[in-house]
């Protein structure tokens, strides 16, 4: 018996020297010095969806980066590795300061990128802003987020497109193919004016598309005329109640400005429940596999406003980088990327591109270098071909497509075609034969 114990104590023994060695090992592996990036994303509540998708772009992109031997940072004479961060905003503004403070001031991160909804990263900005930390902002798309006064957002640039330009070029489209598609099928006028519904989160972001639509009829006097006017709450969803107003000011067409998990069930209830037989058109936020999987055939003809699908690819420069992009993330994760995914792993390539421009990890050279930068676009097609950020609000300027959605029998799927622009067209805009329009 006591020879057993005195085995059993030496297995002990050696079992915990195991053990340490093992600690020891994986202390001398982590690097001393790297490029640490704070990912803001929403990995819980409802926006939980496009989070996992941010994160895991994000995460392709740094292994990319590192596998190729990091990052160059002059100051240092080396090449330092990328380390993520992860910070969860849980959907929530609350959620969003609580994470962005304990990256910044405990993981003591170079910079963020990420950040989805506006009003959540509203919320945190005056965090970063106490804290001069460089931040990639890929969502977020109201134009406040960098133009706001009450807080100093030098150190932020908008990696998006904002609500005005892409409510801009929307409602543009709206009166430019759909009111004349309208009038040539029923045999209307040529100067009748469209009608149109706008059903909108109430949210910094749905107000911003809003604001951009009014904007853009006026300024441009568009025969586009605003017939109803419906909100609801972030995360809602059941919307039967605004859609039967929406149908009882029979509009032409409805703008929708919601999320991924709003949008789906706003079409399904309004084909499905409320018998709205319009043409709805969605924002780029729901680009993602998820949209086409959850709408199913109520998205039939249906428009997404996008610059990145992983359903369709535009033809020029960045076909081949577009492809690239979604076949890695399909080997690595086993599924597609969305807008939100893209958008973040093109911003951990332009922080790495900043700090190697930089010279440093100084957070206030690298928010010059961010400021001065001059980057070939990367998977999105950018105005110019390249990315940089304006001087007046630091936001990067895209190419924008219009979409429409098709139904595909191989997948029982819709697949989007590429509408508008017309150098980028892959069919033209179709009405449904069960399109009801607006009466004359």
């Amino acid at each position: 018996m006591k020879h057993t114990y005195v085995l059993l104590l030496i297995g002990l023994v050696l079992f915990g020297a195991f053990l340490a060695g093992c600690t020891q090992q994986q202390v001398s592996t982590t690097p001393s010095q790297a490029l640490k990036i704070g990912v803001v994303a929403s990995l819980t509540g409802p926006s939980s969806t496009t989070g996992k998708d941010v994160w895991q772009s994000a995460q392709l992109a740094a292994d990319e980066i590192n596998a190729k031997g990091g990052v160059y940072v002059k100051d240092l004479g080396k090449s330092v590795p990328i380390v993520l961060v992860q910070g969860d905003d849980e959907s929530t503004r609350e959620g969003g300061q609580k994470a962005v403070s304990k990256m910044i001031t405990q993981d003591n991160v170079d910079m963020l990128v990420g950040g989805f909804s506006s009003a959540v990263v509203s919320a945190h900005q005056s965090i970063v802003a106490e804290h001069n930390v460089p931040y990639i902002i890929t969502g977020a798309s109201t134009p406040v987020i960098t133009r706001r006064t009450d807080v100093n957002t030098s150190y932020m640039f908008h990696h998006a497109p904002t609500t005005d330009d892409s409510g801009s070029q929307t409602t543009l489209f709206i009166d430019n193919v759909i009111r004349p598609a309208i009038n040539n099928k029923f045999g209307y006028p040529a100067e009748r004016p469209l009608k149109l519904a706008v059903l909108y989160q109430d949210s910094p972001y749905g107000k911003g598309h809003l604001e951009a639509i009014k904007n853009t009829i006026a300024n441009n006097s568009l025969k586009i005329n605003l017939v109803s006017q419906e909100t609801f709450k972030m995360g809602e969803s059941d919307f039967r109640t605004a859609l039967t107003s929406i149908k009882s000011a029979d509009p032409d067409v409805v703008y929708v400005a919601a999320f991924l998990n709003e949008q789906i069930p706003i079409e399904t209830q309004a084909m499905r429940d409320v018998d709205l037989k319009k043409i709805f058109i969605a924002i780029e936020p729901n680009d993602d596999p998820d949209f086409y999987k959850g709408v199913g055939k109520y998205g039939d003809y249906s428009i997404i406003q996008s610059r990145f699908s992983p359903y369709t690819v535009p033809k020029g420069p960045t076909e081949t980088a577009y492809k690239k992009f979604v076949s890695d993330f399909d080997k690595k994760y086993g599924g597609f990327p969305g807008m939100m995914g893209v958008a973040t792993y093109e911003g951990v390539y332009i922080g790495a591109k900043a700090v190697e421009n930089a010279g440093t990890l100084n957070k206030t050279a690298v928010k010059n270098a961010i400021a001065t930068l001059q980057m070939p676009q990367i998977v999105e097609n950018m105005q110019g071909q390249t990315i940089n950020f304006s001087q007046d609000f630091r936001e990067s300027k895209f190419d924008l497509t219009m979409e429409q959605l098709v139904w595909d029998t191989a997948v029982n799927e819709t697949r989007p075609k590429i509408v508008s622009p017309a150098n980028l067209k892959e069919s033209e805009f179709v009405l449904p034969d069960w399109y009801v329009p607006a009466k004359a």
